[in-house]
């Protein structure tokens, strides 16, 4: 499994605008994404900053969506700066331990 972590700076606007680019629809997208286990969306209020946690089935997986068109619109957007896209190996053993919400770890832990 591989994780994705994706941060930028969002524009300067009420929390209240900026969410409303949030829709059902915006999130569905997600669940086409060849390989993507899951996504958490995340939101740093008082800094701006936004991004998400993926959870790949595959480093090809996860570096086909970051070389990808979601990705690809984002680095386009002129309301993201500071983007910022890391890709990391889940340490299994460990992350079953921890309970890590990743499918297939219950018998690493043992």
């Amino acid at each position: 499994m591989v994780i994705v972590q994706i941060n930028y700076t969002r524009p300067d606007m009420p929390k209240a605008e900026w969410e409303a680019r949030y829709t059902p629809e915006r999130a569905r997208q997600f669940l086409a994404v060849p390989g993507l286990q899951w996504k958490i969306w995340l939101d740093g209020e008082a800094e701006r900053r936004a991004g998400g946690i993926y959870l790949f089935d595959s480093r090809a997986s996860a570096e086909a969506y970051v070389n990808g068109p979601i990705v690809a619109r984002m680095k386009a957007n002129p309301d993201i700066t500071d983007l910022q896209i890391r890709i990391f190996d889940v340490r299994d053993r460990m992350t079953a331990i921890t309970r890590g919400p990743v499918p297939g770890l219950a018998m690493a832990a043992e």
